[in-house]
């Protein structure tokens, strides 16, 4: 069948066949997302890796401790909202290097200033949050360039750069042993500069980006059911991945008493998982469908953190993990082949709005492990609360599926 797209100069190849991925978009901007989403990435979650330390320095409570891993990504939910609007309005680039910009100097301050109080963990949290939406420009900016049947590709290799997680969790904890965790802060705008300068090199916009509209009619998506079931099947995929990249190094300090390094390690491992079958989630949603991937990934993610909630031992627990992020990361690369088939004219709002409702459940896992410790002493109900969450999207799935499949236009790809 013939397919429209635009080539890597921007110049319109009308009818053209359907083409290879590599040769049918730009590849540089991948490249330039995918770099501009990991280093974000690594500094959205910087809290959960630094966690161990900044609670002893500051006498931390649970609760408190699991609302300041929290915080970056409720705050990141919330701005990717005004940055899917940024999008559409000035342009993923010209969004992104503001952002880039806000978070750098921010950790720079916080650095030069100092961090003394939970509340000012609040505040950087929030800065934080800046970084956390990345996601909303980095995957519109990437996937702008590609066709339909190479959406699930484009938009998972893009947002493969959750792996910045894993570098987080990796090299923290190691850098605040040596040198406190204040100095991460500024010893992270280092790599944030150096991406910055080959992201404004780099990155293009695509020539095919939708008219600016009212700032009304951005949120005329809310207004359609699909939007909404779409928003929370990944508050759960996201929400699980990310709640737990940043949850995992407090929970295996305090349940297993291993140092911040060693669960450094423990949380890398996990989460490198998770980021690294995003790309194939969205490839094995072209290939079968993001329905059916998704009712898998709900399955497996239901049974690995229930598991969890009733794990004695570090191995068990740390395979379950792995079992469960490996699912969810299935499933974030598999909502995302769905969101352009049902609203490519909305993609940049779409997609900070998705991932809105993803960071909300991070948030809520988060801070819920967290009160969960203070409440009973005990992680385990945090978990098995998230596991029913992964058990209602599933049957949330099988409600929509026949909609879906009997009224999208674009119904032989999900």
């Amino acid at each position: 069948m013939a397919t429209a797209y635009w080539d890597r100069e921007g110049e319109a190849a009308q009818a053209a066949p359907a083409t290879s991925f590599w040769k049918a978009g730009h590849t540089p901007t991948l490249i330039a997302a995918f770099l501009y989403f990991d280093l974000a990435f690594m500094v959205w979650v910087l809290l959960g890796p630094l966690a161990p330390s900044i609670a002893v320095t500051l006498a931390l409570t649970p609760a408190e401790k699991g609302l300041m891993v929290a915080t970056p990504t409720l705050a990141g939910a919330l701005l990717r909202v005004v940055n899917g609007l940024l999008v559409d309005r000035i342009g993923p680039k010209r969004s992104g290097a503001i952002s880039q910009i806000i978070v750098i100097l921010g950790l720079f301050t916080a650095w030069l200033m100092g961090v003394n109080s939970f509340g000012g963990t609040l505040a950087l949290g929030v800065i934080l949050g800046f970084a956390g939406a990345s996601f909303a420009i980095a995957l519109p900016l990437a996937s702008r360039w590609y066709p339909p049947e190479h959406q699930g590709k484009a938009m998972g290799l893009a947002g493969m750069g959750n792996s910045g997680t894993v570098l987080a969790s990796l090299f923290a904890p190691m850098l605040a042993k040596a040198f406190g965790w204040n100095a991460v802060l500024g010893l992270a705008c280092i790599p944030l500069s150096i991406v910055f300068v080959a992201y404004m090199l780099m990155a293009k916009d695509a020539p095919n980006a939708p008219a600016p509209k009212k700032l009304i009619d951005y949120f005329q998506p809310l207004k359609q059911a699909d939007a909404w079931w779409l928003m929370a099947f990944y508050a759960v995929t996201f929400g699980g991945f990310v709640g737990l990249a940043a949850s995992l190094p407090i929970y295996f300090t305090d349940q297993f008493g291993l140092t911040p390094i060693i669960a450094g390690y423990c949380t890398a491992g996990c989460v490198f998982a998770g980021s690294l079958v995003r790309p194939m989630g969205g490839a094995l949603a072209d290939k079968i469908g993001g329905i059916k991937a998704l009712m898998m990934v709900y399955i497996v993610a239901a049974l690995a953190l229930a598991g969890v909630a009733f794990a004695t031992t570090l191995t068990g627990a740390l395979g379950l993990f792995v079992l469960a992020m490996l699912a969810l990361g299935t499933g974030n690369g598999s909502v995302f082949q769905l969101v352009p088939q049902r609203f490519q004219a909305e993609i940049g709002v779409m997609t900070g709005l998705v991932g809105m409702a993803g960071g909300i459940g991070g948030f809520y896992l988060a801070s819920s492990l967290g009160i969960a410790k203070q409440l009973t002493g005990s992680f385990s109900a945090g978990f098995l609360i998230f596991a029913g969450l992964s058990v209602l999207a599933l049957l949330g799935m099988v409600v929509v599926k026949t909609r879906w499949r009997t009224t999208w236009s674009t119904a032989a790809r999900i």
